[in-house]
């Protein structure tokens, strides 16, 4: 019998203001910017939400070709990803539609307010992600095995048109409320999907940021 998608219901992760700054661009923020910040973080109090749905799938390499169970793909970064891998993790998180309603209130009101909305949902959402990756690397690694850094479609060569493989997959719409447009946009916004590899062996090479474009100001390295 076919294994089913699990859903998940996170409470608010520890809000970490130096990456909102850093998502909005602001390298040294005064006490104004500080002010502000605040005020914006206490007008989403309680209105996010913060959902995962997710399921394993086996992973085999044949070639030049990967099959992740749910389809096949040719992309040669997520191969050096999976490397060494037997399995992964398929997911998507969201942090709901308030953060897309403030923003597009503010986009009239207060374009500065906006920018902070933008760069709050950015950290929420990578909050919520780094939370189900530290769950599930923590819950295989009771089982000696490990987990690679998180790959999404349209990551290096991965095409973002896998995210039609991946909604249908996890029925993402039915389990989370994300909606996928014919553009390949998720509404709520604020949300992801990803791939995590799961392995017997730790890897060798050191996580980084994948090599989609050098030049992002949202790279994170390690």
């Amino acid at each position: 019998m076919d294994a089913p998608v699990l859903i998940k219901t996170y409470s608010p992760p520890e809000i970490k203001r130096s990456e909102i700054f850093r998502y909005a661009g602001v390298k040294t923020p005064d006490e104004k910017m500080n002010a502000l910040l605040s005020e914006c973080l206490k007008e989403t109090e309680g209105k996010l939400t913060y959902k995962v749905c997710y399921k394993t799938f086996p992973v085999t390499a044949n070639g030049n070709e990967i099959d992740l169970s749910f389809c096949k793909t040719a992309s040669k970064d997520l191969k050096v990803n999976l490397d060494g891998t037997t399995e992964i993790i398929l997911f998507a998180a969201t942090i709901g539609l308030f953060v897309d309603r403030l923003i597009a209130k503010y986009n009239l009101l207060s374009p500065v307010k906006a920018l902070f909305f933008q760069a709050i949902g950015a950290e929420r959402i990578e909050s919520l992600c780094d939370a189900f990756n530290e769950d599930i690397t923590n819950e295989l690694g009771k089982k000696g095995k490990f987990t690679r850094p998180r790959f999404s479609a349209g990551y290096g060569d991965f095409d973002i048109e896998y995210q039609k493989d991946i909604f249908a997959a996890l029925s993402v719409d039915k389990n989370i409320g994300v909606k996928l447009n014919d553009s390949l946009l998720m509404t709520p916004s604020k949300s992801v999907t990803a791939i995590i590899g799961v392995s017997d062996k730790k890897a060798d090479k050191k996580e980084k940021c994948a090599d989609c474009k050098k030049d992002c100001p949202f790279r994170r390295t390690k």
